[in-house]
């Protein structure tokens, strides 16, 4: 039976897509492609504004810059679940990446039903939940 893909999160950024995409590339690594608006025969923006990139790995996520009178990402009630994908250790180096200059909501540290998990908002404003269950 073929596995169902799962939704990619697709961001468009205000103007940072570049330095965001990166980031998540250095916290997660993975492959990241991008292609700029002048590489599309895009007018709508910069020429070197990001028209589509893609962060490829074990976390995916694509995005680009919103063009004038588009719509940035603002995230409310929403978090992008990590839980269980990955070993704990690479789970908690995660956590600590995308602490750096963004805001830790709750630690990532053993909770009263056994597992472990945290919150973090990142600098550029997504909301992540990180953990893992205690290993058998």
């Amino acid at each position: 039976m073929p596995t169902t893909p799962a939704p990619l999160v697709y961001l468009s950024f205000p103007g940072t897509a570049r330095e965001a995409l990166g980031f998540y590339a250095d916290v997660f690594g993975g492959e990241l492609t991008l292609h700029s608006y002048a590489e599309f025969g895009r007018t709508d923006g910069p020429p070197d504004a990001v028209a589509h990139g893609v962060l490829d790995g074990v976390v995916a996520l694509a995005g680009s810059d919103a063009a004038a009178g588009e719509q940035a990402v603002r995230c409310e009630g929403l978090m992008l679940s990590l839980l269980g994908t990955a070993e704990p250790t690479v789970l908690h180096a995660w956590f600590d990446k995308l602490s750096v200059g963004g805001s830790s909501i709750a630690p990532l540290t053993p909770k009263p039903w056994g597992a472990s998990d945290g919150q973090v908002t990142d600098r550029h404003g997504l909301r992540w939940l990180i953990g893992y269950e205690p290993h058998a």
